[in-house]
């Protein structure tokens, strides 16, 4: 797979400096912002799964049918959907839209929000053991050559069986920060995702990811880093842009549902947090103002600086040994078409002299 980039698909335009102003589901943001992804150069855009929001596997195919290449990565929740169906909704839209669908399996780290599904597991060790169960029928759905029976303790299947493969394996990413979720890396990812952190902890989570992989005998997965990049012309520009942006969303915490409440419920976002009770700068160029004021609410660590210094910066975690960076802004269609233009051409350019120098040695 090697270097990506991944944007992000909303609903509609907002953010934690843009109140949401038109429809729930905006057909015209979403295909705005779907082409702007697909022109600026990236390779995917994920559709995020909330249990208040729109079906983002319906978002994603509509995404899908206005792009040509755009691969599209859907968030989904185990427990909501059975292993079986949902195997075969992801190999359907595969037949559909050869190779551009991959998976984001978010097993959930706050309880108050799952139980508005119905989801009622409260021990996230349970919930991560289940989500192991999930994914072995889901592969078992799209490889087996005959029907097959599974009995675990969360499902039980018959002679379970598909009809529509994918052309080729479908990539599953898996997010999380607790032992459970990086157990169930280990067992079952194509790729980690996790969210941006000073180097050294990034380099301790990859450590751990690829140690749990070699415990159940597979190799390592690649690495996504989720950030919010922030650039100007000057590194002084991006710096007041970055207290622009934080002071615009402190003053509309409530309109766009951002405000802190309370101690995060994830260990991702608890670290993100505790992180910036160290401060708000870390490394080069990472800052962590958002995460402060929102309690780490997803993505919001962020790379400032000129192009050229948050490039650099994107390149220090690919020589950590990430190779995928899931990228939005805060200004939804325009930063990815900033980010086309001034973020992808550089770390592509760095990250071929790399390989260059690589070979050359």
């Amino acid at each position: 797979m090697g270097l990506e980039f991944i944007g992000y698909i909303g609903n509609h335009n907002a953010s934690e400096t843009t109140p949401r102003s038109g429809p729930v589901i905006d057909r015209v943001h979403i295909e705005t912002v779907a082409k702007a992804h697909e022109l600026a150069g990236f390779d995917r855009a994920l559709l995020a799964f909330h249990s208040w929001s729109p079906d983002c596997l319906q978002i994603g195919q509509h995404a899908a049918s206005v792009t040509e290449k755009l691969g599209i990565f859907v968030a989904q929740r185990p427990g909501f959907t059975a292993p079986t169906l949902a195997a075969r909704q992801f190999a359907t839209l595969d037949a559909l839209y050869p190779g551009r669908f991959s998976l984001n399996v978010i097993t959930g780290g706050d309880h108050a929000e799952l139980v508005q599904d119905g989801n009622t597991v409260a021990d996230k060790d349970e919930r991560y053991a289940r989500t192991n169960e999930f994914l072995d029928i889901l592969r078992a759905e799209w490889t087996s050559e005959k029907p097959f029976d599974y009995h675990g303790k969360y499902y039980q299947v018959e002679r379970g069986f598909s009809l529509v493969k994918p052309g080729k394996p479908i990539d599953i990413f898996i997010a999380g920060a607790s032992e459970a979720a990086i157990d169930t890396a280990g067992r079952h990812a194509d790729v980690f995702a996790l969210w941006a952190e000073d180097y050294a902890s990034v380099r301790g989570q990859l450590e751990k990811v690829r140690a749990a992989t070699t415990k159940y005998g597979r190799p390592a997965p690649e690495f996504s880093l989720s950030l919010r990049p922030i650039i100007a012309e000057t590194e002084k520009l991006a710096w007041e842009k970055a207290e622009y942006i934080l002071e615009k969303a402190r003053k509309l915490q409530d309109a766009t549902g951002f405000a802190r409440n309370g101690a995060p419920p994830n260990e991702g976002s608890r670290r993100l947090v505790n992180l910036a009770t160290k401060g708000s700068r870390h490394d080069k160029y990472l800052w962590t103002g958002i995460a402060e004021l929102t309690g780490a609410r997803g993505n919001s660590t962020s790379l400032v600086g000129t192009p050229d210094q948050v490039a650099e910066g994107l390149l220090d975690y690919w020589d950590i040994g990430v190779q995928k960076f899931l990228i939005r802004g805060f200004d939804p269609i325009i930063d990815a078409i900033e980010y086309g233009r001034e973020i992808l051409p550089r770390v592509r350019a760095l990250v071929a002299q790399r390989g260059e120098r690589r070979s050359a040695a």
